[in-house]
């Protein structure tokens, strides 16, 4: 069971979603179809026309967007005068419920990965009458432990590239929140400082998978790695804005009633703190599907074929609007 093949939008548009911002979105597969919306990682990463692929286009109505700040959505977040201060959970989540409505959906099936698994299960728990089904992969749920297992905690796996991601920031805050100490410096007014900052940070983003530095191809966008780095320290350095520590764990049963899969990698590093096993424990509807030998890549073949038979096997039920 394969990927779908490259398929094109048939519909598209810009949505003003207040603040200043307006949102890009695109719809793809059959006019008629279930509807799935897709909210890519990061936070800050955008969609590619690869997620498209996850989905039977004759069954589904696939709905993509970027979000705040990210991709083809403006102002980005690269740029400096753009605010942050209104990208946070409950904006995007608020953003999503103006695009379900735009697009006359009732309920969609929410499909997530990374930092779109945070994203989905918040907006499931948040509206959970407009949610068919949740598949999620790179399971995160935006805790404190998993920012210090990131920022921190893979030291001790890299100990030399995380070295030099410490001592990027000041001496006297290498001891400290280093999530919050990039995102000091992702705000300098100096533009050498934050270009410098946003490499460094991606430097360790790309240390902590299988690959060489500085191998990741949109890493050399310094656009995109400005923004990203931007809004990635702007939700680590506060809590992902969530309100607290363990929001979306604690708030895993009133996902009872919602199926959902969640395919992970066996060697996915945020296994080490075993929060997909305590959220699949909490959520008495998933299924928790492990891939062996694979990380936190979506694109991986075991973890792409797996998200597909997740998602074709929620295509039969009744259609959602």
């Amino acid at each position: 069971m394969g990927l779908y093949p490259d398929i094109e939008p048939y519909d598209h548009g810009m949505l003003d979603v207040g603040d200043g911002n307006r949102v890009y979105w695109e719809v793809c597969g059959n006019p008629h179809g279930r509807p799935a919306v897709v909210l890519h990682g990061g936070p800050g990463s955008g969609c590619t026309p690869f997620f498209r692929r996850y989905f039977d286009p004759d069954a589904y109505r696939i709905v993509l967007l970027d979000q705040r700040g990210a991709g083809r959505s403006t102002p980005p977040a690269s740029d400096p005068a753009t605010d942050m201060g209104v990208n946070t959970p409950a904006h995007l989540i608020a953003d999503l419920e103006l695009l379900r409505r735009h697009l006359g959906i009732e309920r969609w099936l929410v499909w997530g990965v990374s930092f779109g698994s945070v994203l989905g299960l918040r907006y499931a728990q948040t509206h959970p009458d407009r949610v068919s089904e949740l598949v999620l992969t790179g399971v995160a749920t935006g805790s404190r432990a998993e920012v210090n297992l990131l920022t921190r905690g893979l030291g001790r796996i890299f100990p030399e590239a995380w070295r030099a991601f410490r001592d990027h920031v000041p001496e006297g805050e290498r001891d400290g929140d280093l999530a919050a100490a990039y995102h000091r410096l992702l705000e300098s007014p100096d533009a050498e400082v934050r270009a410098r900052a946003a490499r460094a940070w991606t430097d360790w983003e790309t240390a902590c998978v299988p690959a060489p530095p500085r191998s990741v191809e949109r890493y050399e966008d310094a656009d995109f790695r400005a923004g990203f780095a931007r809004t990635v320290t702007h939700y680590f350095a506060h809590d992902h804005w969530l309100g607290g520590d363990e929001v979306v764990l604690r708030d895993a049963g009133s996902l009872r009633g919602i199926p959902g899969v969640m395919v992970q990698g066996s060697l996915d590093f945020g296994n080490l703190l075993g929060i997909v096993w305590r959220l699949h424990g909490a959520w008495p509807d998933s299924e928790l599907v492990l891939v062996d030998e694979a990380g936190h890549d979506a694109g991986a073949g075991g973890i792409a074929r797996e998200l597909v038979r997740a998602t074709d096997g929620f295509r039969g039920d009744s259609l959602g609007g």
